[in-house]
């Protein structure tokens, strides 16, 4: 895809944010578009970067590790699900990761940050599971408050909000309850705990403007900008 086409795809997701940010009386500044680069090579990824992307996603550790070299400067968020020996590359690529969803892969990720980058704090977000979806990773809503307590827990975590995927569905409209939902969640566990969570990661490319109305702080874009997977 030549760089001019990403740029314009970039600017078109970046006009849909502002206007469902300025319609929910919200600041456009405020929502990050995470362009989500899964299943494009390098130099498109790269291009996409040079266009003005500076917010990376990535579902699979090993693809973002083998890319990240040949991409120019840009800040690496992990948004697929993450296997307890997988964790030290992530920790290698990745500058927040979104889907911390049980006590065992907080633990994780705490001891090798203490052991292999003393000093360093990880951004990271609670997976949510919305829709209640058995093969879908994210802890269940009920049990959010006991996962987040855990992790607070870890000096080398920082805990920054919630992130969810609702289930798939043709109608953009029937996210909207799902994303609602997180955002009353999130309240909730702030109410209760104290801890500030200004992250709300939610919606992609089919819902992320209905995303932003119900308080989106980062949507996750990529084939409104890339095209088809692989394409």
């Amino acid at each position: 895809m030549p760089s001019n086409d990403l740029a314009d795809r970039l600017a078109a997701v970046r006009r849909g944010i502002a206007r469902a940010a300025i319609a929910a009386e919200r600041d456009p500044q405020r929502v990050t578009l995470i362009v989500v680069s899964k299943t494009h090579p390098a130099e498109v990824v790269d291009r996409a970067v040079a266009a003005g992307a500076s917010d990376l996603g990535e579902n699979r550790v090993q693809e973002a590790a083998a890319k990240k070299p040949a991409v120019r400067g840009a800040r690496w968020h992990l948004i697929g699900p993450l296997q307890r020996n997988k964790v030290r590359p992530a920790l290698e690529t990745f500058d927040v990761i979104h889907t911390v969803d049980r006590p065992e892969l907080a633990g994780r990720l705490a001891l090798l940050l203490g052991e292999g980058w003393p000093g360093r704090v990880l951004e990271v977000l609670l997976e949510v599971n919305l829709g209640d979806e058995p093969q879908k990773a994210g802890v269940v809503p009920a049990e959010a408050r006991s996962l987040l307590d855990v992790v607070r827990g870890h000096p080398q975590l920082a805990v920054r909000g919630l992130m969810a995927i609702p289930p798939l569905a043709d109608d953009p409209e029937a996210s909207r309850p799902y994303f609602r939902a997180l955002r009353v969640l999130r309240d909730r566990l702030q109410d209760a705990t104290g801890h500030p969570l200004p992250e709300l990661s939610m919606g992609m490319s089919h819902d992320f403007e209905i995303a932003v109305a119900e308080g989106a702080t980062m949507v996750r874009v990529g084939t409104a900008i890339f095209g088809a997977r692989g394409g």
